[in-house]
């Protein structure tokens, strides 16, 4: 197996994670990876990147079951306002497509949070930086990995 910037990323820092496969053929949804994988849907997150009229990032990982909230995280980080990277603008970024977007190695490091709903579970999964692979991951450790924060996020 090829490891990912997100795994490499992990195996530099010594986080302890899992790698969990699933055949994308199945489907790429929130929902598909879990069923796919066999895990809970609470605990599968995505992760997504948003701009700013003035071209500031952020990266949100929430709930696959769940929407972000623009209104809820603007209003959280002080921000009037910010919409979702274009597609087309996710891999030139962050170095991932869609579907395999993780919070982990992207090619800049970007401020980023995580829904509330994460604290305090034993684990979540992420990708790993491609289609067809997840990490399982303690939330806590992703966030000081990262220099995340948990926050409001989620409708």
């Amino acid at each position: 197996m090829k490891k990912t910037n997100a795994l490499r990323f992990l195996d530099q820092n010594k986080i302890d994670y899992e790698i969990v496969e699933y055949d994308p053929k199945d489907g790429v949804s929130g929902l598909d990876v879990a069923r796919n994988t066999g895990e809970n849907p609470e605990n599968v997150y995505k992760t997504l990147v948003t701009v700013t009229k003035d071209k500031e990032h952020f990266v949100f990982v929430i709930p696959v079951l769940n929407e972000l909230d623009l209104k809820k995280a603007a209003a959280e980080l002080n921000i009037k306002k910010i919409d979702m990277l274009p597609q087309k603008d996710l891999l030139p970024l962050t170095g991932y497509v869609h579907g395999g977007c993780s919070p982990i190695g992207m090619k800049k490091e970007f401020p980023t949070y995580i829904d509330k709903s994460a604290s305090g579970k034993e684990y979540i999964y992420v990708s790993a930086g491609k289609v067809g692979m997840q990490v399982k991951i303690n939330p806590d450790n992703l966030v000081n990995l990262i220099k995340a924060s948990y926050k409001d996020l989620a409708k």
